[in-house]
C-alpha cells in the first residue's frame, strides 16, 4: 500500500509547536539563552547590520554639512548547503497498545532531548568552515559553534581559572557595545565548580560565590547568569583544556527553517508491524556583533 497523506499524516503546525518547538526552545541550552530567532521559508536569510560609524561634526550657522556614506554589512544564515537535523524513531504496535505510560509523551521527551542535544553540540562547539583552497571557505554544512565564531574577543592561555579571568572577560564585553542585561555565561561543570570552590581566605570555609537567592539553582558571576553545559568540547592534549563563553545573546541571530516537522509513519514499516515518528529540523546561528562574544580559551581541567 502506497504511503499517502491520508495514512501517514503530518502533524499540524499547532501540534508541532506544542510537541516539539516550544519544548525544544526550553530544553536547548543555546536556544533558551535568548538569541534572536528568525523564522524563514527555507531560503538563505540575510540580516543587515551597520558597518563602520559615520562622522558627525559640530557646524555653525551657514556652514556646509559634510556628507557621509553609510556602510552596511550583513550576515547570511541558512545557506543552501546547511544540512538538517533528522531522526526516525520506530516502535511496535504492541508497545503502542500495551504501554502503561503515555507512549506519545515518552517519545516526545526523547525526541526533544535528542534534537536539543544535537543542536547544542553544533551551536556551541560546531567547527567553522575549513579552507581546502586557501582564501576560499568550503561550503558550510552545519552551524558554526559560538566558540568558533569569527571576530570574537578572546582571552587565551587561561590555565587555572580564577575570578580575575572572569573580570577580564567582563571588561572585554563592556568594550564591545554589549547589552549586559542579556549577557550569560556558558561553562562546563568542571569550570564552574573550580570557580565555585573559591573561598574568601585561605583559612576560610566561606565561599565567595553563592546561588541567586531569588531563583533556586541559578548561579551568577558578577550579575550574569551561568549556564552549565557539557556541550563545550574538551581539547585532549598533555593538559586537557576547555573554553568558557560570556556573550550578549541578544546579539546572536538564529535562523529556523520554518519549524521542525513531525511525520507519523504508520505503514512504512508495516512488514515489521511497526510505526515510526520522523522529525526534521534545520537551524543556523551567527553573531550580529562578534565583539559581544568573549571566549576564554585554554582553561585547565583537573
Amino acid at each position: 500500500m502506497a504511503v499517502s497523506t491520508a495514512n501517514a499524516p503530518e502533524l499540524t503546525a499547532e501540534q508541532v509547536q506544542s510537541i516539539l518547538v516550544k519544548p525544544l526552545e526550553q530544553a536547548s541550552v543555546f536556544l533558551s539563552a535568548g538569541p534572536r530567532i528568525f523564522d524563514t521559508d527555507g531560503s538563505p536569510v540575510r540580516v543587515p547590520k551597520l558597518g563602520g560609524a559615520t562622522t558627525p561634526d559640530w557646524k555653525g550657522e551657514n556652514e556646509q554639512i559634510s556628507n557621509d556614506d553609510v556602510d552596511f554589512d550583513e550576515i547570511v544564515l541558512l545557506p543552501s548547503t546547511i544540512k538538517s537535523v533528522k531522526t526516525l524513531t520506530r516502535f511496535s504496535n504492541e508497545l503502542a497498545r500495551q504501554s502503561v505510560v503515555s507512549l506519545e509523551a515518552a517519545i516526545k521527551d526523547r525526541l526533544v532531548k535528542d534534537v536539543a542535544d544535537k543542536l547544542d553540540a553544533a551551536f556551541i562547539g560546531g567547527a567553522a568552515p575549513t579552507e581546502t583552497v586557501p582564501g576560499t571557505p568550503d561550503p558550510q554544512t552545519t552551524p558554526t559553534g559560538i566558540i568558533n565564531y569569527a571576530g570574537v574577543q578572546e582571552i587565551t592561555g587561561v590555565g587555572a581559572i580564577g575570578l580575575d579571568d572572569v573580570l577580564d572577560a567582563w571588561g572585554k564585553l563592556l568594550s564591545g557595545n554589549a547589552n549586559t542585561a542579556s549577557a550569560k555565561w556558558l561553562m562546563r561543570p568542571e569550570t564552574f565548580i573550580e570557580l565555585r570552590k573559591i573561598k574568601q581566605d585561605s583559612g576560610s570555609n566561606q565561599y565567595l560565590l553563592t546561588p541567586d537567592a531569588t531563583q533556586d539553582g541559578v548561579f551568577r558571576l558578577f550579575g550574569s547568569q551561568v549556564i552549565v553545559t557539557n556541550r563545550i568540547p574538551i581539547i585532549d592534549d598533555t593538559q586537557d583544556t576547555t573554553s568558557a563563553v560570556l556573550a550578549d545573546f541578544s546579539q546572536i541571530a538564529v535562523a529556523r527553517d520554518q519549524a521542525p516537522t513531525v511525520k507519523i509513519l504508520d505503514q512504512t514499516f508495516g512488514d515489521y508491524d511497526q510505526q515510526a515518528i520522523r522529525v526534521t529540523a534545520r537551524y543556523d546561528a551567527q553573531p550580529l556583533n562578534p565583539e559581544a562574544v568573549v571566549v576564554l580559551r585554554g582553561i585547565n581541567i583537573g
